[in-house]
Order: structure tokens, then sequence, then C-alpha cells
């Protein structure tokens, strides 16, 4: 991306001394009442990598008992763990994490706008988030839900804790801070873009926002109701979904996927935005079929919408609709095999640099495609019939949302983290982070298939003593895993204070977030800066950006 009043800098000039807004006001009221889009971005990721690692331990606590048929815990107290572990990691951190912090941070310097079209709505979804936090964390203290993340009835309705209710209502209230914030999205993206900043001119990582934004505010007030009438069903039995007030179970079942099934596109969208803005920066290649990526996206999120059932194949729905959402489930698959195609494309014959981002977005790439194939297996209807409810599925869903998005997620963190902070991280653990990230994923969740192959149930806090060496092995995967999710915690946070200061665009990229000083002003632009070239604009031939004035830089 080009710009005609700001300057492009290099790689190699020490970042510019006008203050920053890290350091333009530094109490903590000034933070808490913030209005600059990218303090807020901050106290997200504060907010979300807190959920992350609350969401983690459950797990832990999951992985441990699985790792002998004789467990650890009690059986309720197992149904609890992967109850809080669903809820926290799905609402607190995979679907609010990319929006909320590097959606936050970089629309606006992207678009060459200085703030999104509504701060203090976007101050005001910080706070309700962590409302919603603390009822769900309330939840957790008290006892905790037992009835899955799905909260499936009559189970939610009329046999599960008093705690569930308080879950629920955290849902319900994380459901107006998503609202909000896509709502910012939307409006920015259509109404603050810089001159000569057109639609088909806007970065990938820009279009991902726009459509998951679309997605959120048609899906998320379909929860928020959801919810709400599960709540008067608990309380007042007004007969919605429990058969014995005379409700339908599977009412319920609609209305929880018609939100959820999409919601799978609200964690994964982003993540492809992401995806596309780091390959082409380390090939040092344009991005293969910009119209086409933008094509994708737009119709996944469309086609979201017509999916839902197929979680249903065995719950009681018609033979005739269960066709339809297979052969939907297949019809969407199509622009997202687009994309990986279009991945495969930009890195062919490219000047592929291994740094860590791209090491997390090709690892984002082959676990996606796992997660997808198996996604096409599970849209099969005999198949499905078959490994519905085992752990397949689990292995399935983990392969796109924590595999995937995660991946993504710590791609983008460590591709931005020198335009947040003005420093570098140490390169060599990054990479190796990212590899032992790979590496403990699969060895976590690919024995999973196995299992589910087997027959082995999701849910199952016990199993056959024949199931205990992939049961072992899985578990030595999730301490990997973990070791690998916590690494980046403690070598960003080092490089805070010890890290080399970087420049204005120390990978040498091409979106008008590289444009400006490291760690950007407290007002991004100085002037409104003006869009003249097709994004992704490498010189093919060397390698390198091509800037306004047509000289061509390599890296």
């Amino acid at each position: 991306m080009s710009v005609t009043t700001v300057e492009r800098a290099s790689a190699d000039e020490p970042p510019e001394t006008e203050p920053s807004y890290l350091t333009a006001e530094n109490t903590i009221s000034s933070w808490l009442l913030t209005r600059d889009h990218k303090r807020i971005a901050l106290l997200f990721f504060a907010s979300i990598t807190f959920f992350f690692f609350v969401g983690g331990m459950a797990a832990t606590l999951m992985r441990l008992n699985l790792a002998t048929p004789e467990g650890l815990l009690q059986p309720s107290v197992y149904n609890r763990m992967f109850t809080m572990h669903g809820i926290i990691m799905v609402w607190f951190f995979l679907i609010p994490s990319i929006p909320t912090t590097f959606g936050n941070f970089f629309i606006p310097l992207m678009i060459g706008a200085r703030d999104l079209a509504f701060p203090r709505v976007n101050l005001g979804s910080w706070y309700v988030f962590n409302l919603s936090g603390l009822v769900v964390l309330y939840s957790l203290v008290m006892g905790g839900a037992d009835t899955g993340w799905t909260f499936y009835t009559p189970l939610s309705t009329s046999f599960a804790n008093g705690y569930v209710f308080a879950a629920a209502m955290a849902v319900f209230i994380n459901g107006f801070s998503s609202i909000m914030t896509s709502l910012n999205f939307v409006v920015t993206i259509h109404r603050l873009r810089a001159p000569g900043m057109t639609w088909m001119r806007l970065p990938l990582f820009v279009w991902g926002i726009y459509s998951v934004s679309v997605v959120m505010l048609t899906a998320t007030p379909v929860l928020t109701m959801d919810t709400f009438l599960l709540a008067v069903e608990r309380f007042v039995g007004t007969g919605l979904f429990d058969p014995a007030h005379g409700g339908d179970v599977l009412l319920w079942q609609h209305m929880f996927w018609f939100y959820s099934h999409p919601a799978v596109y609200i964690m994964i969208l982003p993540a492809m935005g992401v995806i596309s803005e780091i390959i082409p920066c380390y090939a040092r290649r344009p991005i293969f079929g910009y119209a086409g990526m933008v094509i994708a996206l737009m119709a996944i999120a469309i086609l979201s919408f017509f999916v839902w059932a197929h979680h249903m194949f065995v719950a009681g729905i018609s033979i005739y609709s269960a066709v339809f959402f297979s052969l939907m489930t297949f019809f969407v698959a199509v622009p997202s095999a687009i994309k990986v195609f279009n991945w495969t494309v930009s890195l062919h014959k490219g000047s592929i640099s291994f740094d860590a981002p791209m090491l997390y977005a090709l690892g984002f790439v082959l676990l996606f495609t796992v997660g997808g194939v198996t996604g096409l297996m599970l849209a099969t209807l005999p198949v499905d019939v078959d490994v519905h409810g085992t752990y397949f599925v689990i292995a399935h869903f983990h392969y796109i949302m924590v595999g995937a998005t995660v991946s993504a997620y710590f791609a983008a963190l460590h591709y931005w983290w020198p335009k947040i902070t003005g420093r570098y991280y140490p390169e060599g653990w990054a990479r190796f982070s990212a590899i032992l990230t790979y590496v403990g994923f699969n060895f976590t969740f690919f024995p999973q298939f196995i299992l589910g192959y087997l027959g082995m149930a999701r849910r199952s806090y016990t199993y056959p003593a024949d199931w205990q060496s992939w049961n072992l092995l899985s578990s030595a995967g999730a301490s990997i895993l973990a070791v690998a999710y916590a690494l980046p915690l403690l070598y960003l946070g080092w490089s805070l204070i010890w890290g080399r200061k970087a420049g204005p665009n120390p990978w040498r990229a091409t979106g008008l977030e590289w444009a400006i000083a490291s760690p950007p002003p407290e007002h991004n632009f100085e002037r409104t800066p003006t869009v003249t070239l097709e994004p992704y604009s490498y010189d093919p031939e060397h390698g390198s950006f091509v800037t306004q004035e047509g000289r061509s830089h390599a890296r």
C-alpha cells in the first residue's frame, strides 16, 4: 500500500521522537478512561490473556485426569471443568481475541483513520466484556456450570446446578460487547477510509474483520435472546425447551447452532485475514487472486448461516433436512479451499523468510487444512452418524478453533509486536515457540482422531484401559503445548525492557500501518494519507515493496 502524504521510512531508521500512544499520558485514569483505540486494544489484550490461561488451566486438569483410566477428578468436578473450559475459551478468548486486540489496534491505521468511529462505545465494550468475565468467574468460583458449553436442554433447564444461570448470563452480557465492537468496525470501515482507499484496495485483514463484523451483528442477537429465554425457562417454566413443560429440545438446538456455527467463522475469518497479511510480507510477493480472496471471505460469512443443522444429524431432524445441510457444508468448504489454494500459490517462487510470524502462518495453513478435511468427513452423513459425539469431533473442532485460530493469533502478535511496542523480540525463542506449538498441538489432538474412531465418547471422565496409550500421548502433547503457549509471555515481556528498538517498518511490509513510527503516535497520522497503489504492491522480480515514487526497496 502506498501513500502520498506519508513518506515510507526505512527499517534502519530510528523511531521518531514524537510522543507515542504509550507515553502521551501515563496515569491509571488515562488508561481506564482512554478513547484511544490502541490503548483499548491493549486493555482487551490483558483481559483475554487472563481468560486464555484460566481456560487453559481447566484443559490441563482435564488432560491430567485422562492420563489414566482411573482419573484424578470426581465426575462432577470433571463436568464442571470441561464446561468452563468451553465457555471461557469460546466466548472469552477465541471469539474476541483477534478482533478486539489487533482489529481495534490496526483497523484505523490500515485505512488511514485517526480512530474508530465511536471511541466511547469502544471503551464501553471493554467494560461490558469484563463485566461478563466477572459473572463467569463468579459461576466458576461458586461451583461452575456442568452442562457443557452448549447448554443443551433439558439438562440446563431442569437438572443442572444453580450456577448454569450465572454462566448463561455471562454469555448474554458478553454478546453485547461483541455487538458494540462489530458495529464500530462496520461504521469505521464504511465511513473513515482515507482518500484513495477504495473497497478493492483494503488490506485483506480489514476485509476479514469487516466480514466477521457482519456475521456478529447478524448472529449475536440470536444468541443473546437464546440465553435470555433459557433463563426464563429455568425460573418460570414457560415450556419453550423442556418437554416436561411442553417444550421442544430441538428448538434450543436450532436456535443455539444458528448462532454457534457462524461463531466458528467468527473465530476463523479474522485469522484468515491475519494470514493473508503475513504470507505476502514474508514471501515478498503480492497475494495471489486478491479479488477471489475478498469474494471467498464474504462467501464464507454468508454461507455460514446455512449450515447450522449439520450439528444435529443424529438429533432427530428429517433426512431431507440432513441432506440439505450436508450439501451446504460441502458448499461452504469451497471458498475455504480457494483461500488455501491462493495462500499456497502466493508462496510459489517467493523469496520466503521463515521468521516466527511466517512459521505460525504456515502452521495455520496446515492445521486449518486438516481441520477442514475432517470437517468434510463429518459433513458426510454415514460418517457423522458413526463418529458423532466422539473424540473425532473434539479433534476436528480443536484443529480449526485452537490449532488454526490460536496459531493465527500468535502469528499476528509476533508480526505486529514491533509496531505495537517499538521493540524486537528474540527471534530464536520465537521460532522455537512456533515449532513447539505445532509439535505439541499435533501430539495432543491427532491421537484423539484415533480415539474417536475407536469409539471413545466425548466428555468421558474415564475409559477402557486399552485406550490409555493414546490418551497418555495426548496428555503428554498437552504439556508440550502448554509450554509453547506460555513461552511468548516470557520473551515478549522480556523484550519490553531489553528488546532492541524497532524502526517504523522492520519487516518492510506494505500497509499504511508501517508508514508511521513504532510505536504509533497518539493520533496515528499527522496528515490524512492518500492511497494510490493496489494492496501488497511487491516487485515480483526483486522481492521488494514499491513506493509511490516508484522506487523498489529490497528487504
